[in-house]
């Protein structure tokens, strides 16, 4: 019974989160309750309250959730291409821009982060959480540009900073400009 009740929570936590998904999308963070989000999920407020503190907890975990499948994800790579380091990456910034464009649940996440969500008032949090986020992955492009050069796959004198940025902010940019006007072109 203890099991079949904790599968049971955690399926309600995760029809939530789908729910909150959808509002966030369609009406935008700010324009959307608690009382929005249990009344689409079909659960009281309560029940929200049970898995998350605040709409601020409810969208990090969402975003965590986003966020988790990358690290297996870059294992698997490393495992297709062993000794390319520079593949890796190709493959993994190629996943990203694919699963924005196949996957609605990505796309929906990603809407909401760049166009969806105002980083005010309590989702100053989240602007944080976005600000770490973005300096991690610096510090991974630039690992992975490191091994690039180990590889002798880029030259030695690479301005790993420099390059991570331009190319987080590349991707970020066509995400973003892509999420708003997808008919302009095809990622």
């Amino acid at each position: 019974m203890a099991r079949n009740t904790k599968q049971q929570a955690q399926e309600t936590r995760n029809h939530i989160i789908d729910a909150a998904i959808e509002r966030f999308s369609e009406h935008g963070v700010s324009k959307t309750s608690l009382a929005d989000i249990a009344a689409s999920a079909g659960v009281t407020r309560g029940a929200i309250y049970w898995h998350f503190k605040n709409k601020t907890d409810l969208l990090n975990e969402i975003w965590a959730q986003s966020e988790s499948g990358m690290a297996d994800l870059e294992l698997e790579y490393q495992s297709k291409y062993p000794a390319d380091p520079l593949s890796v990456m190709r493959a993994m910034l190629l996943y990203v821009l694919d699963a924005a464009a196949t996957d609605p649940r990505r796309r929906a996440l990603m809407e909401i982060i760049y166009h969806k969500c105002e980083f005010v008032g309590e989702m100053t949090t989240l602007q944080l959480m976005q600000q770490n986020l973005y300096l991690e992955c610096y510090e991974k492009i630039e690992e992975v540009l490191q091994q690039c050069i180990d590889a002798k796959q880029l030259p030695e004198n690479l301005n790993t900073r420099r390059v991570a940025v331009v190319m987080r902010g590349y991707i970020s940019g066509i995400m973003e400009n892509w999420l708003f006007m997808p008919e302009s072109f095809d990622l």
